[in-house]
């Protein structure tokens, strides 16, 4: 059956993320050393603890990473000596300096060609276990859709994200196939529900897992052909 509908991964699909990250971290500990200086200087790693107490008192918040960060940074500024109400609101505004830096984002070059492109013939979609929105960085047109691990509470490789994605593009899994560069979320999430998965490897590393993808890409650029390949194939 020929492809209907193409779901794209994000952070590391259309944009390299470590240095957004880095950077959306670093503004961060710069806006909460001037507006929370208690906070401030505490070690990264106090953070991580808090981070871990709140997920075992709130496994919920696993795939919600927004609400989770928020959390923490709450309980943080609460042990640093802020009052409930005052820890509460510089918690929701740090998280939207984080938010906002988090944002600042460069998609490769030829991402906006090629889904300018494929939108033409194609449905688009999005399936990210990220918080980044597509709404955000001038994207959503491209798209019918987006699905946030977050917004819904499960994440990829849990094939019920698939499952939602097809029924929001309206084929079956055999008219759909999803890009991504993690091998386990992104690869076998999709092949388990019962889609095609391109595997967005451009650094050229080497494939580990047992069930090969059903196609490799180094470039985005390269997707058009496989699509193209395939469809003739009926």
């Amino acid at each position: 059956m020929s492809i209907q509908l193409i779901t794209f991964d994000l952070d590391d699909t259309l944009w390299d993320t470590a240095p957004v990250i880095v950077s959306a971290e670093a503004v961060l500990r710069e806006w909460l050393s001037e507006h929370a200086p208690n906070l401030g200087a505490v070690p990264v790693e106090h953070l991580w603890s808090i981070r871990e107490r709140v997920l075992a008192s709130e496994p919920g918040l696993k795939h919600r990473i927004s609400a989770l960060r928020r959390r923490v940074l709450f309980h943080a500024l609460e042990e640093a000596g802020y009052a409930h109400g005052e820890a509460s609101e510089l918690a929701d505004k740090s998280f939207e300096v984080f938010l906002h830096a988090r944002h600042q984002i460069e998609v490769f070059p030829e991402v906006e060609p090629i889904l300018e492109t494929l939108a033409k013939h194609y449905a688009l979609g999005v399936v990210t276990n990220g918080n980044a929105d597509v709404r955000r960085l001038g994207l959503a047109d491209y798209f019918k859709f987006a699905l946030c691990a977050e917004d819904i509470g499960i994440a990829k490789p849990d094939v019920r994200l698939f499952h939602e994605a097809l029924q929001r593009g309206g084929v079956s899994a055999e008219a759909a196939v999803h890009i991504g560069d993690h091998p386990g979320d992104d690869i076998a999430g999709a092949q388990q529900a019962g889609l095609r998965a391109i595997w967005f490897n451009p650094a050229g590393k080497v494939w580990e897992a047992e069930r090969l993808p059903d196609a490799e890409i180094r470039s985005l650029n390269d997707l058009p052909a496989v699509l193209a390949r395939w469809n003739s194939r009926g």
